[in-house]
């Protein structure tokens, strides 16, 4: 499988350690660097604007830093984050933050190419997953019914009933029928469960019953929006446009 460049983030608020990073990255042809921030606040604009996949974040800035920024931002739609810093004693937290990793100033090539290393394992499973190749021989069925607790009684849902599944942390949100019921498994083991033929990943943390997508609006810088027949709008992804033109058939 084929996947996209990783558009990636650097914020700092110094311009050396951005253009090391710009160095470091040379070498991984896989990445485009989509924007530059001095600050967290222009990056909580940045990401909002140019939804990167990857952010490589300084952690002491003047003022929010760089824990702060990420606590501002939806968790649905949180880029992988390295933390590329001078301070060594925040890495526990970092790593408690969802970091997927944790690499200090000045940069050492190769400390930073192991980085990149397990940011691209990630993306690649973001992609396996999402696309329904986690293997490509199932032993077992794909997902025909789940169960979620709804008050003190357990209701059984059936996979072609869900309207849509928003991921929260290690939860997720079903929605059928007007209702959304929370589950607690992530998106990312639930997609492994589903019918690919039938449900469709659009955003990093959303994924729709193809048969509930009604028109695809295109929006401005390559994005979209995707309606459902009830009304709901849902964000279409620059990352998963592809796969949705080739499960939608579009043009």
């Amino acid at each position: 499988m084929t996947l996209p460049s990783i558009r990636t983030l650097l914020v700092d608020d110094e311009v050396l350690a951005r253009l090391a990073l710009r160095q470091a990255l040379g070498s991984h042809a896989d990445v485009e660097i989509v924007g530059e921030c001095g600050n967290a606040v222009e990056a909580q604009q940045a990401i909002k604007a140019l939804d990167p996949d990857l952010l490589f974040l300084d952690i002491r800035m003047p003022g929010m830093d760089g824990f702060k920024l990420l606590h501002n931002l939806n968790p649905r739609t949180l880029p992988m984050v390295v933390f590329a810093t001078a301070f060594g004693q925040h890495a526990l937290r970092a790593f408690d933050a969802n970091a997927l990793d944790y690499v200090l100033k000045p940069i050492d090539q190769a400390r930073f190419d192991q980085a990149m290393t397990r940011v691209r394992q990630h993306w690649q499973g973001l992609h396996a997953a999402s696309s329904g190749s986690v293997s490509t021989v199932r032993s077992t069925p794909y997902l025909q019914r789940i169960s979620v607790h709804s008050g003190e009684h357990i209701r059984v849902i059936a996979t072609a009933d869900i309207d849509w599944i928003r991921a929260d942390g290690n939860y997720v949100h079903i929605h059928t029928g007007g209702k959304a019921y929370l589950h607690r498994e992530t998106l990312r083991h639930l997609l492994t469960t589903l019918d690919p033929a039938r449900f469709l990943r659009i955003h990093r943390g959303t994924v729709v019953n193809i048969e509930r997508i009604r028109e695809v609006h295109p929006l401005f810088q390559g994005s979209a929006e995707v309606a459902l027949y009830d009304g709901t709008r849902l964000n279409l992804s620059r990352r998963f446009r592809m796969q949705a033109r080739r499960a939608l058939g579009m043009p």
